[in-house]
């Protein structure tokens, strides 16, 4: 009989189709699920059948509570090689192997700078006009050159945004807990003084920070209220790092211009949430890792990561973090 895999999350029924899934069809039934499943009820009644779950970054969260529900589960497959909805010790304990795979930085930082550019330049707005017969012309664009871009972390992706800022012609600076001086000149940009300089002297500040207890809730509202009235704030990270009370309030009341956001504490996005009307606010449905070549990556070893895990040779195995001290 052959094992039952199902694919998580898949919004644009595209699974089977960004990989060759003939390698494993022999010993697994795929089956994907195009709409989101919310609700540990509705999750176990729509997997429980399942020895294999593949899951879209944290889309589907598995917490611990969820694997005792799930006893026929065997492999669970996320996208990326870091997923913080996934509870790695929980699966350890009940004998669930979790495995992960590659993914590329440059479809986030390519999003980052579409929802920069969209603020800045009011695409959004002028575009609707112009379809509906609006003004022509009704609002004037920030411009980038000489311009200061602030970023929250300098990783992988902030060091990509880094670089197109300076082709912009922008001054970038930068700042984390961790980031030193030499890591900055290295990527070209200056170290900021503190959190607090980088957002009270940045036109735009771009989060590329890892949620983690020390990144929850970084920018609330005494940060937002650092900013400049005139500058833009722009998240494609997680939603957490930024107090979202505070981040409505701000662009409600004016603290800052506009924001670009394409992360939610809760996804899908309810209707009738405020960031879905809020004018000054140009969001996306985390759109950031959301590419053919990407998917073409993440579902290609999705499929490597079954073929070896049938093999009983698992590949690219995500482990529980080891005990501090």
């Amino acid at each position: 009989m052959k094992l039952r895999c199902a694919v998580l999350d898949d919004y644009q029924d595209v699974a089977l189709s960004a990989a060759d899934w003939s390698g494993v069809l022999d010993a697994v039934e795929v089956v994907p699920v195009h709409e989101h499943i919310a609700g540990e009820d509705a999750v176990t009644e729509a997997i429980g059948d399942c020895e294999i779950v593949v899951i879209m970054r944290e889309r589907t969260p598995f917490p611990a509570s969820l694997y005792p529900r799930l006893p026929r589960l065997k492999l669970l497959v996320t996208t990326g090689m870091r997923n913080a909805s996934v509870d790695l010790e929980a699966a350890a304990r009940h004998g669930v192997t979790v495995c992960g795979t590659g993914s590329a930085a440059q479809p986030t930082t390519e999003l980052t700078w579409a929802l920069i550019l969209g603020l800045a330049r009011h695409l959004v707005p002028e575009s609707t006009a112009l379809r509906d017969g609006g003004a022509w012309q009704s609002t004037v664009g920030a411009d980038l050159y000489g311009r200061r871009l602030g970023l929250l972390g300098l990783g992988r992706i902030g060091a990509q945004v880094a670089r197109v800022g300076r082709a912009f012609g922008m001054e970038v600076a930068a700042w984390s807990e961790n980031l030193t001086a030499e890591r900055a000149e290295a990527a070209g940009v200056r170290l900021a003084d503190s959190k607090e300089e980088l957002l009270e002297t940045s036109d735009i500040v771009s989060v590329h920070l890892v949620l983690g207890d020390r990144t929850r809730g970084l920018v609330g509202a005494p940060e937002l209220r650092r900013m400049r009235p005139t500058a833009l704030l722009v998240n494609t990270s997680r939603a957490a790092i930024v107090d979202q009370t505070a981040l409505a309030e701000a662009l409600r009341d004016g603290w800052i211009a506009g924001a670009g956001v394409d992360v939610f504490e809760r996804e899908p996005l309810p209707p009738g949430d405020p960031f879905r009307t809020l004018p000054n606010l140009l969001a996306t449905p985390h759109l950031g890792y959301v590419t053919r070549d990407n998917y073409e990556r993440f579902y290609g070893d999705v499929v490597e990561d079954i073929s070896a895990y049938l093999q009983g040779t698992p590949i690219r195995r995500l482990s529980p973090p080891e005990p501090a001290g």
